[in-house]
């Protein structure tokens, strides 16, 4: 069950990640060989995804389209693009990672489903699936990026059913990362603040965010990146929710902030342009009711942030 009310997409992996299961090779083997046993399949850092059952002969969406696990080992062909995801009640759930030009669906997969961006199809898949999609595509992004141990150099090792490399050399242990980052929507005065970056679509404006930094707390965070990027002062701090962000494989920590002015200036580094909403405004933006701007879509934290805001009180 959720242990929050509010669950942003890409949240929510059902699985039972099973973590005391990842060091027994010999049951992990023994899974993969298993007939009941499941896998998602990734390649190039899109997603298996197959229609959604019909409602009034029309498709709902897409959810997973699973593979055996047998066939994803066959695919895979080397424990290095395998990754144990963990237990669905009693059966085991694994991911598969593929690369190359040639687009499996168009061949050893053909029939079996399709391959989409996670972030297209976030939009109806279901939200287990989801959560499901984002923890393998995040995964296989950290193994893909960290190749080599980054304290001897060389070629280090998988382990722990994906979770964990080794290096054959000088032992070092490394894990996944997760990079942190805070997004705020800053509000003064009945009215929020939000930004643009010169690279996203003409019109679109959402909340600011930035990496959180070592040895900084969230809040601290959130108070520098608002200094930072508008030139405004926080002096309180709500959390509100957080998202996992598998693009590449990032933590989203969602605050709203007060603070002191309403005397924003973008920096012209990270954003070229602010632009304060009121209620009834931001309200018309998630809407899609305002000409010249419009706001992240659904499937993103800063979209949750303005609605929550919004459509509270005071």
């Amino acid at each position: 069950m959720p242990l929050s009310e509010i669950v942003n997409i890409f949240a929510g992996n059902p699985l039972d990640r099973a973590g005391e299961r990842r060091g027994d090779a010999s049951w992990i083997a023994e899974k993969l060989e298993d007939p009941q046993s499941l896998a998602v399949a990734v390649w190039n850092g899109k997603v298996l995804v197959e229609d959604s059952p019909l409602a009034d002969d029309e498709p709902t969406g897409v959810q997973i389209a699973y593979l055996r696990a047998d066939m994803a080992k066959e695919l895979a062909g080397t424990d290095e693009r395998l990754l144990f995801m963990g237990l669905w009640k009693d059966i085991a759930v694994f991911a598969v990672d593929l690369e190359g030009a040639a687009d499996p669906s168009e061949g050893a997969l053909q029939g079996l489903g399709r391959f989409e961006d996670l972030r297209g199809a976030a939009a109806t898949l279901p939200a287990p699936d989801a959560g499901i999609l984002a923890t393998a595509k995040s995964m296989f992004e950290w193994r893909r990026k960290h190749p080599f141990c980054a304290n001897c150099g060389n070629k280090s090792d998988i382990a722990d059913g994906g979770w964990k490399r080794i290096c054959p050399s000088c032992h070092a242990e490394h894990f996944p990362r997760t990079d942190p980052v805070a997004i705020m929507l800053a509000v003064h005065g009945g009215k929020c603040l939000l930004g643009r970056q010169a690279a996203w679509p003409a019109g679109m404006f959402s909340a600011l965010a930035g990496f959180v930094e070592p040895g900084e707390t969230i809040e601290e965070a959130c108070a520098r990146e608002l200094k930072e990027e508008a030139g405004l002062v926080a002096v309180k701090v709500r959390y509100h929710s957080s998202q996992p962000w598998p693009f590449p494989a990032s933590l989203m920590m969602g605050m709203i902030a007060e603070v002191d002015s309403d005397q924003a200036a973008p920096d012209q580094t990270e954003l070229e342009a602010v632009r304060w909403f009121d209620k009834d405004e931001a309200k018309a933006l998630i809407r899609g009711e305002i000409e010249d701007a419009f706001a992240p879509p659904t499937l993103a934290i800063a979209h949750q942030l303005i609605k929550t805001w919004c459509e509270s009180e005071g």
